[in-house]
């Protein structure tokens, strides 16, 4: 877990670059959720509506001892969030190692590269797991309570609903078109143990995740998304996310040529870091609601 308190975790935040630029290109679809707040007073007095100087204090150093307390969930949910975007970079890696395999024709690089498509889309489900898992430890209950967070989607805001609506853009929607969640549940279901216990991202997130042995964890993993499989597919539905519309606003920022689309996700997966700077913006928002109400 990292020693720094909240405050400098957000201050540290950058306020442009790709991250940034990509999370306002995106903007479009929740107009106006999103503010890159990278400043914890400026976080609290935006969060409470406070402008008294005393209290805007008093918040601030509440909302720090809840964090720097080790048995509340708030470090791991960080330790969470930052590790979701480390491993990613390597995914992505791993994915455009495949696709040269594949264009290229180099057969033993193939044999024991994993698939792309397989990869991303497993990849993808377990980042939704790591929502439930962050969820679930900034609200300081079991690791398992799918319910109470498929039903907490229909409430989020600000940053919460931002990285929701990346991860659906980004990782689902440009590598797997608007039925990737349906694509998602697939891989998933036809996942080996033996696949899934290899895969970086279980192997950062399993300790978070109950059951007694990798096959409960991987139906935890696809129970999650079946639970929340109706809210996201009406999300994309109803946003009207496309690959066409995503890859005009993606080019943008990221220079694709027309041959080269299915390289976009796993360039996108080594660019960015919205996971970990909307998840850092989340925890400090979550710690400054609770120290306000406990005043």
């Amino acid at each position: 877990m990292s020693d720094k308190p909240i405050y400098k975790l957000l201050e540290e935040l950058p306020q442009s670059g790709i991250t940034v630029t990509v999370l306002n290109t995106l903007d479009y679809i929740v107009p106006g959720s999103w503010q890159n707040i990278t400043n914890f007073e400026q976080l609290i007095k935006a969060t409470t509506g406070e402008d008294d100087q005393a209290l805007i204090q008093q918040i601030g150093e509440k909302a720090r001892d809840l964090y720097a307390d080790e048995t509340n969930g708030y470090q791991r949910a960080v330790w969470i969030y930052q590790m979701v975007d480390s491993v990613d970079k390597l995914a992505g890696a791993a994915a455009l190692t495949n696709k040269l395999a594949s264009k290229w024709s180099f057969g033993l690089l193939e044999r024991f590269t994993p698939k792309a498509d397989n990869v991303q889309a497993v990849d993808a489900a377990l980042k939704f797991a790591a929502e439930l898992a962050t969820f679930c430890q900034i609200n300081g209950i079991p690791g398992d309570s799918v319910g109470d967070f498929a039903a907490s989607l229909v409430d989020n805001s600000k940053e919460d609903i931002m990285r929701i609506a990346a991860w659906l853009a980004l990782d689902v929607v440009i590598p797997f078109g608007p039925d990737g969640i349906g694509k998602m549940m697939d891989a998933v279901q036809k996942l080996q143990s033996g696949e899934l216990s290899n895969n970086k991202l279980f192997q950062g997130l399993q300790r978070f995740l109950p059951g007694g042995s990798v096959d409960a964890q991987k139906q935890l993993v696809q129970t999650n998304l079946e639970a929340s499989s109706g809210f996201l597919s009406n999300f994309i539905k109803s946003k009207g996310l496309n690959q066409g519309d995503l890859l005009n606003r993606v080019r943008q920022y990221v220079d694709i040529a027309d041959d080269k689309l299915d390289y976009v996700g796993a360039i996108l997966d080594m660019t960015t870091n919205y996971y970990e700077h909307t998840g850092i913006q989340t925890t400090a928002r979550r710690l400054i609601v609770r120290a306000y109400g406990s005043l």
